[in-house]
């Protein structure tokens, strides 16, 4: 009886994390964030020229988290949905296709600082989490 509770609760707790991490995939304003800090994090790791602007970075990442509770999500569904593997996953792809539309590559670091300094400039979303060294 006890295992079969502990299923039924495990059970009942998985779907509602599957059906956060759905209903998260379709916010758009806060996967565009999410996009801007992945780009900003994988620039400065392959730029040397480039920093990042950590807390900058962190309160816009504790914004959407935010913004993410005022819509009805619980902190778990948001750990859930930003924290899968398979979500990760999409955010990379979105992230280098970003990248190439831009003329940059997530292989090759010079174009992606190229592209840090030209996000810098515009003052972008993405250039307010870099700086130069």
């Amino acid at each position: 009886m006890r295992l079969i509770l502990t299923t039924l609760i495990a059970l009942s707790l998985a779907g509602t994390a599957g059906a956060a991490r759905a209903d998260l995939a379709g916010e758009k304003d806060i996967n565009a964030g999410l996009l801007a800090v992945a780009a900003a994090d994988k620039i400065r790791r392959e730029c040397g020229d480039l920093s990042g602007r950590f807390w900058a970075a962190r309160s816009y990442a504790n914004q959407l988290k935010d913004l993410a509770a005022k819509r009805g999500y619980s902190d778990a569904q948001i750990e859930a949905y930003v924290n899968d593997s398979a979500e990760k996953a999409k955010m990379r792809e979105r992230r280098n296709a970003y990248f190439k539309s831009k003329g940059a590559s997530n292989l090759d670091a010079a174009s992606l600082c190229r592209l840090g300094r030209d996000e810098i400039k515009n003052r972008s979303r993405i250039g307010s989490f870099l700086k130069a060294k």
